[in-house]
């Protein structure tokens, strides 16, 4: 479909754990099925994934390098490029800055915005960001006001677009309330917790801004990720700046603990 990246049959499904042909586990250990994780187990040396999970890249490609594109650079990336669309000279806001917000912010940059504002509750993410395009930061903990209102007052009006990376249902909120009206658009990229609700007031809707929704940035996984690739390859996407250690298989749980401590 032209319309749509979701596929009923392959769409990430985390409680499946089983292929989808025979509904059964390509893995054991002691007689036991050890489960497939969103349809890739790619935390085995050697996996086995339905067809549709597979992309064919450029061979060139490092694979210790083009690795992350699938999954954190590609959403963020794709939720700038594919579904906020900044036109250039835009203001943009990203709330959160993690692996995916910078690459909302990467994908802003590339895009063309002049002022690419970052927003995180930890200021020790700022330095970083900057090399992922983006200008001027807002920490909500500095401000009394909310932050919707602080980055309406530093745009006069509100930011052309929004790009939410933290899942968390106010930030969210923030991310819709803080755009411009008549042309605004948010897009939510994080995964919300299953019980949140999203509330605002429809006079938001009324006065033009805009809600988008995405999934993996809107990238179809077979047909656009080599496209990606070849960004990296022609040297218009940097991904190295993205990687900050490599651990070997081996200490896969030091990884883990990495990741979990920020």
């Amino acid at each position: 479909s032209a319309e749509s990246n979701m596929c009923d049959l392959l769409r990430i499904n985390t409680d499946r754990g089983v292929m989808i042909g025979d509904g059964k586990s390509r893995f054991s250990i002691g007689g036991k099925p050890i489960y497939h994780f969103v349809g890739t187990s790619t935390f085995s040396e050697y996996t086995v994934m339905h067809v549709g999970c597979v992309a064919k890249i450029n061979p060139e490609a490092p694979l210790d390098k083009v690795c992350v594109l699938s999954c954190g650079i590609s959403t963020g990336l794709g939720a700038s490029i594919n579904v906020a669309k900044p036109p250039k000279g835009s203001t943009v806001a990203i709330f959160g800055l993690g692996a995916v917000g910078l690459a909302a912010a990467e994908g802003a940059r590339i895009a063309g915005a002049s002022r690419i504002i970052g927003v995180d509750l930890n200021a020790s993410r700022f330095e970083e960001a900057r090399k992922f395009g983006c200008t001027e930061f807002v920490n909500p903990k500095d401000h009394t006001k909310p932050v919707q209102q602080v980055l309406a007052d530093m745009t006069n009006g509100g930011v052309d677009r929004s790009v939410e990376c933290t899942g968390n249902v106010n930030a969210m909120i923030q991310a819709f309330e803080c755009v411009h009206d008549g042309w605004g658009v948010a897009v939510l990229v994080g995964v919300p917790h299953k019980d949140a609700e999203f509330k605002t007031h429809p006079m938001n809707f009324l006065n033009e801004r805009t809600l988008k929704g995405t999934f993996f940035g809107n990238f179809k996984p077979r047909t656009d990720l080599p496209n990606v690739v070849e960004m990296y390859m022609k040297k218009e996407l940097e991904v190295e700046k993205f990687i900050t250690h490599s651990v070997p298989f081996s200490e896969i749980n030091k990884a883990f603990d990495l990741m979990a401590k920020g």
